[in-house]
C-alpha cells in the first residue's frame, strides 16, 4: 500500500468518506485547485466533487480562496488532526457523562457480570495463574485427574507459605505440607448417573474465585470473578463439602447406617428419615 492510499484508509477511519478522505490528500501540499481539477487529479466523480469540498469545509478540513472560480487548499495535516483529536475528545467526554446517567443502577435490580472461560484448557490455565499469585490461603475442590495437573503450581505456593484447603474426588495424586487434603470418601464405590459430572472449585485469598463445571465429564463451562457475593458463595460450599467429609471420615459407620451408601438419604424430606430411623430402632 503506497502512502495515498494508506492515508486515505486511515482518514476513513477516522469518519471520513472515501471521497473526502481522497480530496483532502489530493489538496493537501498542492497548489489551490478548483472542483473541476481536484476531480481529474484524484478521480472523485466530478458531479460528487463540489458536495465531497462542502463536507470538508464544514469539517475544517478544506478552505475556499477566491470565488471566480472557487479554489480549494488543503488545511494542515498537523492542524487537522489537532481539530479532530479536540473534537473527539469532547464527544467521548458526552459520551460518557450520557452513559453514565444512563449505567446508574436501580435499587431494585444489580447485574453480576462473571467472565466466561470456554474449555478445560482455558480453565486450567486461569488455575495455575492464580496459583500463581496466591499469598496466604486457597480452598480448592476437584477430581483427583484435574488436581493432577495443578500439582507444580499447588507446590510453588506451598514453597511461598500458602496454605491449602483441599477436597479430591478419588484417591489423591498431590500431596500438602501445609493444610489438609480430604478425600471425598462418602461417595466412594457408590456409581450415580449424576456422579459422571467433573467440576473445579478454587478460591483464593478471599479474593479470586473460578467455579468450573462438566455436566457429562468433557464439555466444561466455567465462570471466574473477584466479586465478594460470588467469592463466599464457592468457599461457603467448598467449606460445608470439607466439614460433611471430615465427619464422614470420623463416624464412616455410623452416617452410613443412618443416612445409607453415599449419603443419599440426606436428601429425603425430615418426616420420612424419621420415619425409617424409628423402623430401625430395636424394640
Amino acid at each position: 500500500m503506497d502512502g495515498v492510499a494508506k492515508a486515505v484508509e486511515q482518514l476513513t477511519a477516522l469518519g471520513f468518506s472515501q471521497y473526502e478522505a481522497r480530496a483532502y490528500v489530493g489538496l493537501l501540499g498542492a497548489e489551490p485547485m478548483t472542483g473541476y481539477a481536484l476531480a481529474n487529479h484524484t478521480r472523485v466523480p466530478q458531479p460528487k466533487v463540489y458536495e465531497t469540498l462542502r463536507r470538508l469545509e464544514d469539517k475544517e478540513a478544506v478552505v475556499r480562496v477566491g470565488d471566480d472560480p472557487a479554489r480549494y487548499v488543503a488545511v494542515p495535516a498537523e492542524r487537522l488532526m489537532a481539530n479532530l483529536s479536540e473534537r473527539l475528545r469532547a464527544r467521548v467526554a458526552d459520551a460518557e457523562r450520557s452513559l453514565a446517567e444512563l449505567d446508574q443502577p436501580r435499587q431494585d435490580h444489580h447485574a453480576h457480570v462473571l467472565p466466561a472461560l470456554p474449555d478445560w484448557d482455558a480453565i486450567a490455565a486461569w488455575a495455575e495463574e492464580v496459583l500463581g499469585r496466591a499469598e496466604r490461603h486457597v480452598y480448592l475442590s476437584a477430581h483427583a485427574q484435574h488436581l493432577a495437573t495443578l500439582a507444580a503450581p499447588i507446590d510453588a505456593a506451598q514453597d511461598r507459605g500458602v496454605r491449602f484447603d483441599v477436597l479430591c474426588f478419588g484417591k489423591p495424586r498431590i500431596s500438602l505440607r501445609t493444610g489438609r487434603l480430604l478425600q471425598h470418601a462418602s461417595t466412594e464405590g457408590v456409581v450415580y448417573r449424576h456422579h459422571q459430572a467433573r467440576h473445579l472449585a478454587v478460591v483464593a485469598d478471599n479474593h479470586d474465585m473460578l467455579w468450573a463445571l462438566a455436566p457429562n465429564g468433557d464439555d466444561w463451562r466455567a465462570a471466574t470473578t473477584t466479586d465478594p457475593l460470588f467469592v463466599a458463595l464457592v468457599k461457603g460450599y467448598v467449606r460445608h463439602d470439607l466439614y460433611v467429609q471430615q465427619m464422614y471420615a470420623d463416624f464412616p459407620d455410623e452416617l452410613t447406617a443412618r443416612y445409607g451408601p453415599g449419603l443419599q438419604q440426606l436428601v429425603r424430606p425430615t418426616e420420612e428419615r424419621r420415619a425409617r430411623g424409628r423402623r430401625a430402632a430395636p424394640g
